[in-house]
Parts: structure tokens; C-alpha cells; sequence
């Protein structure tokens, strides 16, 4: 059997930079791109000390890396701290008065917070979390809406040297539990409530179940955002906007060792228990930086809307950390893209001009099947950067966000990087890098990636193999909290030195990558290894397809059978006519060997509340399986429910 993954999807189109995007964008051609990128491979200390050089420390580091591998050390005896590279450094300057948040809440409520104003909220819930008991070290527990004091309460823990692990505001008080136990938090903020498709999700309630099978956590620290009754438990609980009354806005940033923890953050992957990934300061810090300023070519006028949680890493890397270390203006809303209509993200971009929009692929094969006359209400006339993160996104979605959002000016930074990797790897930079649809393009400064063989070879042109990372980065996790065993086998265990992804991937002819999906989920059919992601990719293309999703089932003959999970657009109609036009068009697409044995029409497809796919319980489905392994990430329990009913 074939041991590399076949890549087998051509895509020849290719788009390249405006003159006028180029000529005022960082880096502005590919000759200049190849140039910095050759020296940082050469020399990435001295590329990633000049980058760290521009943020402010409270003390210079003594050595750039060093290097035990699997365990980095960046900037070793530097003392810095991330409040204060987000905040402190803007506020004697014009960016004192600019605004660094502006936030829309589901029900319409709008905010503006100047980088003076969320210095100063900073400031007094640092010292709330000093009243309550929170010192340098401890491991703090955020539940919260995407509201402003979700971003003040991380870097009010950064300011203090608080650990904080923030939770999605969607998942049950299991998920909570487990957290608070692993991390060994010992208090927790959260908010009464918060909204999401017009209903009150019962935060705090959640938190009370949670802590009645959890121990360690000795306060609650409870923003009110919705307004509804809840249970304040005496001498556990306590009310954000009462503590504030007890406070000065008088708190300096404490100097931290370059590599103290700034957060864990819990990733289920695609199996079993949650695993807490460790990022440090220093190190973490200047690769947002660095990927926020070069990737999304920030300017002064520009505002930049991330639509990822903070709960995920996403929202840590480029809602929080990144474009505030930049002096950007970030937007951020509460709710969901299609409350209380499809185009709510169309008219918040119109009502506040946002320039730079970020999102995920999932999201925009929603679009789609919402249809282009949402959109088409709205001037999007505003935006001039388009950007896409959290799964390979298929060809044509990248088409119809360029042309339908883009209004096909603008470029799309397809950005591949992973909650372990804590910054982006592999992206275009707009000014400079021509764009292939479906390409994540080349690495970012400093990034050595290859794809490499069963053995650790590396492969040729267009063959598929692991996508693997050769040299440690800033940004990279330090280990799995409380458990380097675990970090070192996972991430580090199959070839010495090296970091394996979990990708698979090809490299073309001109040395662009294309991630074709997890390893777990390649398809083995008939001594071919496939990648998920291009059959996807191929029922996608179909003009009735939304979204798809494919699995492999065990087959006598095959091996592997391909088993197609299918969302049709408004208007298509399910039915074995349309399934078998399906098959045939994969098959012209990428080849015979690809066409679906099985095709299944669905509403929706289980995901998680970040947006992936959660493939690992469809191949449980088809297999007839029990579902098992975690599930607290899953977005929407009915999902599963109708499709293990259709499949009885």
C-alpha cells in the first residue's frame, strides 16, 4: 500500500496582489518576501530578536533560545509583561485616545473602549483579582460572552502573572469541571448570562453545577450582563461591579520572566481526553506580534475584526494579544452571524467600517448557503483584506469570499497554524504573495516546514506526506499541562527534534502548501492514501453543495469505503438523481478512485462550537459504533442525534 497521501486536486487559478495593495502594504513583492524569509531560516534568533526588540521589556533578555529539544526556552532572563505591551506602551502617545475595542452586543448594545479607557478597566479588575485572592502563579478560570470584560479579565490575569485558561461561553459545566480540575484553578469569572440566537445562555448557573463536583475554587467573580436572578453563594461569590467599588486603578504591570505561563488553553483534538496546551509570555508575545503586523499589514486607520471566540486560540492570538501588542482597533460581537438575520456580520462591517475581516471556512460555507442577497444589502465597500482560519478552506468558497465579500479586490490570507503552534505558520502576505485557491501559500519568517515521508524524508512536488515543523518557533507550546510525557510523544515522538503537526499535506512546484486534512482522517481506498479535504473540496465545487464532509467505512474489497456527508445550498432538493451526479462530478474533479461510495444528505453536520467538523463521530456513525471519546465540544447534541436516527 501507498505510504504517502495522494494528492490528487489540481487548482491552476491564480490570483495576484493589486500594484495599489502592494505599494503600500509591508512587504510589498515576493522578491522582498524571499529575501527576509532566506535570512530568518538562516538566522531565526537574530530575525525573532529584532521583532521582539519593538516590544517594550522591563528587562533585556541575556540569550535569544535555548534549545533542549522538545523543551524551548525563548528570550531566557528577559522580564516582560503582555498588559503592558497591549496597553501601557500606546497611552503616551496619539494611540492614548484611539479605540482599541468596539464592541456590538447580540441585542444591539455598542461600546468603545480607547486604549486609555481599557487600561484603566484593566487596571481595576487586576486589583479585584488582588482582592479576591488571585496572585502570580495561580490558575484563573474564565467563562465568559464575548464581551469587553472577557479581554480585560486576560489581561488583567496577565498583568498580575495569573495563569488564565478561558472556556467557550457555549460548553456544559462538564467541560468547566474538568478544566478546573486539571488546571487546579482556584477562582473563577464569569457573567450571569450571556446571549446567543436571542436566548440567555445560563452561565453562572453552570458554573454552579460545576463547582459542586469540582474543588480548589475559592471565589467567583460574577459580571452582570443579562441582568436575571442568579445564586450568589456567601463568601464564594462575589459581583465585578461591586468590587470595583473597593479599588483604585492603580496597578502596575508586574515584570514576568520571559517564560512564565500566560495561559493553558484546553484542546480535545480529535480524540479523547482535553489536553492543556501551555503558552508562555515572551516567546508567545512576539510571534502575534510579528504574525499580526506582517500577515494583516495593519495600519493606524485600520479596524480589525477577528469573529473567533476567545475562547478559542484564535481569539487569544488576534482578538486579544496580537492586534493590541500592533496599537490596532479591534471589533468584537456577542452574537450569532445569522441573528436576527442572515446578514447580521454585513451590517455590522457597513455600520463600522470594518477593513480587515477574519473568519473561518465553516462560516463562509454558511454564507453560501444563506445565499448572496444578504450580503448584497450591505456596502462592504470598507473592507480591503480578507482572511480565513481553523480548517483548509475548499477552492471555492475561496472563490465566492473573494468575489462576493472581496468584491474581488481584495486578498485572502488563508492562514494555517494550530491552538500548538500559538501563531500563524503558513500564509500569504497580501502585498507581496500570489494567491491560489485552497493554498495556505509559504511559510511565515522563521517557520521551517516540509512535508516529509512515512520515514522522515522529505518528499518531492506535489507528493503528499506529514506536514512537519524543523526549527522551534516564539510562539510554539512549551507542553500539555502537567503531563511533558504526553507533550513529548504527541508532538515530538516520531521523527527526534522535529514538530509533527497531525497534517497531511503536499507541496507544489512553486513550493506552496496545501493541507489536505488531518492524518487521522486519510482515507486508505484500494492502496491509495487520500485526504479528506479534497474530495470535500470536490463536492463543494458542485454549485448545489453548502458543505460536505467525508469519512471512510471499512469495505471488504476497498478497505476503505468513501462515505459522503452532504449539505445542500437553499434550494437544492435531496434526492439519488442528485447523489449520483455527485459521485460523477467527483469523479471528473479529482479522479475515479475518489468517487463517494455512499452518499448521505444531511440539514447540518456535527461540529465544534469553533467550527470543525468532528469527523471522528460521523466514522463512528457509519461504522455503527458507540459514540465515545469527548464530545463537550460539540456545538449542537441534535446534529448527532438526527443523524445517527437516519442511519438506524
Amino acid at each position: 500500500m501507498s505510504k504517502t497521501i495522494e494528492s490528487l486536486l489540481v487548482e491552476k487559478r491564480v490570483f495576484k496582489p493589486s500594484r495599489e495593495f502592494s505599494k503600500a502594504a509591508r512587504i510589498g513583492s515576493m522578491a522582498e518576501y524571499r529575501k527576509i524569509y532566506e535570512a530568518s531560516i538562516r538566522n531565526p534568533e537574530k530575525f525573532w530578536a529584532a521583532e521582539a526588540s519593538e516590544l517594550v521589556w522591563q528587562k533585556r533578555w541575556s540569550k535569544v533560545l535555548d534549545w533542549k529539544a522538545p523543551f524551548a526556552k525563548w528570550f531566557v532572563g528577559g522580564k516582560i509583561n503582555a498588559s503592558e505591551n497591549c496597553l501601557d506602551r500606546h497611552l503616551s502617545g496619539p494611540r492614548r485616545n484611539k479605540a482599541a475595542l468596539i464592541w456590538e452586543g447580540e441585542p444591539g448594545e455598542r461600546r468603545t473602549l480607547t486604549f486609555h479607557q481599557l487600561h484603566r478597566e484593566v487596571c481595576v479588575f487586576a486589583n479585584i483579582l488582588k482582592r479576591n485572592g488571585a496572585k502570580k502563579g495561580d490558575r484563573v478560570l474564565i467563562y465568559l460572552p464575548m464581551i469587553p470584560e472577557a479581554v480585560v479579565a486576560m489581561l488583567a490575569c496577565a498583568r498580575i502573572g495569573a495563569v488564565h485558561t478561558v472556556v467557550f461561553a457555549g460548553f456544559s459545566s462538564d467541560s468547566i469541571r474538568d478544566r478546573i480540575q486539571d488546571s487546579g484553578a482556584t477562582l473563577v469569572v464569569t457573567a450571569d448570562g450571556g446571549y446567543r440566537r436571542g436566548q440567555v445562555v445560563t452561565l453562572k448557573q453552570n458554573v454552579d453545577q460545576a463547582l459542586e463536583g469540582a474543588r480548589g475554587v475559592k471565589k467567583v467573580i460574577v459580571f452582570r450582563r443579562t441582568n436575571q436572578d442568579i445564586h450568589i453563594k456567601p463568601g464564594r461569590d462575589v459581583w465585578w461591579h461591586r468590587e470595583a467599588e473597593y479599588v483604585t486603578a492603580d496597578c502596575p504591570a508586574e515584570p514576568l520572566d520571559s517564560e512564565h505561563p500566560l495561559f493553558i488553553l484546553y484542546t480535545s483534538g480529535s480524540t479523547g481526553k482535553p489536553k492543556g496546551i501551555l503558552h508562555t509570555t515572551g516567546g508567545y508575545l512576539t510571534s502575534c506580534y510579528a504574525t499580526s503586523k506582517y500577515i494583516f499589514d495593519l495600519r493606524e486607520e485600520d479596524v480589525f475584526w477577528c469573529t473567533a471566540d476567545v475562547g478559542w486560540v484564535t481569539g487569544h492570538s488576534y482578538v486579544t494579544y496580537g492586534p493590541l501588542a500592533a496599537g490596532a482597533t479591534c471589533m468584537m460581537y456577542e452574537g450569532a452571524p445569522n441573528w436576527p438575520q442572515p446578514d447580521r456580520f454585513w451590517k455590522i462591517i457597513a455600520d463600522y467600517g470594518v477593513t480587515i475581516l477574519y473568519t473561518a471556512p465553516t462560516a463562509i460555507r454558511a454564507f453560501i448557503k444563506w445565499g448572496k442577497e444578504w450580503p448584497a444589502k450591505h456596502d462592504l465597500s470598507s473592507l480591503r483584506l480578507l482572511g480565513s482560519v481553523g480548517e483548509p478552506i475548499n477552492p471555492e468558497a475561496w472563490i465566492w469570499y473573494h468575489e462576493t465579500i472581496g468584491g474581488g479586490r481584495c486578498p485572502i490570507v488563508d492562514t494555517w497554524w494550530q491552538t500548538e503552534t500559538g501563531v500563524i505558520m503558513i500564509s500569504p502576505f497580501p502585498g507581496a504573495t500570489p494567491l491560489k485557491p485552497g493554498s495556505a501559500t509559504l511559510p511565515f519568517f522563521g517557520v521551517d516546514a516540509a512535508i516529509v515521508d512515512d520515514h522522515g524524508r522529505e518528499v518531492g512536488a506535489d507528493q503528499g506526506g506529514k506536514l512537519i515543523i524543523r526549527k522551534p518557533w516564539p510562539g510554539m507550546l512549551r507542553t500539555i499541562y502537567g503531563d511533558k510525557a504526553r507533550y513529548r510523544k504527541q508532538y515530538w515522538g516520531e521523527f527526534k527534534g522535529v514538530y509533527v503537526a497531525g497534517d497531511g499535506a503536499r507541496r507544489d512546484k512553486d513550493g506552496y502548501f496545501w493541507v489536505v486534512g488531518r492524518i487521522d482522517d486519510v482515507l486508505n481506498v484500494a492502496g491509495h492514501r487520500l485526504g479528506t479535504a479534497e474530495v470535500e473540496s470536490a463536492l463543494v465545487s458542485h454549485e448545489t453543495v453548502a458543505e460536505a464532509a467525508v469519512v471512510g467505512r471499512p469495505d471488504e474489497l476497498k478497505g476503505q469505503a468513501v462515505v459522503a456527508f452532504v449539505t445542500l445550498r437553499e434550494g437544492a432538493k435531496a434526492s439519488k438523481e442528485l447523489a449520483d451526479k455527485l459521485r460523477k462530478h467527483v469523479g471528473t474533479v479529482i479522479g475515479p478512485i475518489a468517487k463517494p461510495d455512499d452518499i448521505r444528505f444531511a440539514e447540518a453536520l456535527p461540529k465544534t462550537r469553533s467550527g470543525k467538523i468532528m469527523r471522528r463521530l460521523l466514522k463512528q456513525i457509519v461504522e455503527g459504533a458507540n459514540i465515545t471519546g469527548d464530545t463537550t465540544t460539540l456545538e449542537d447534541f441534535r446534529v448527532l442525534a438526527e443523524l445517527r436516527s437516519r442511519d438506524d
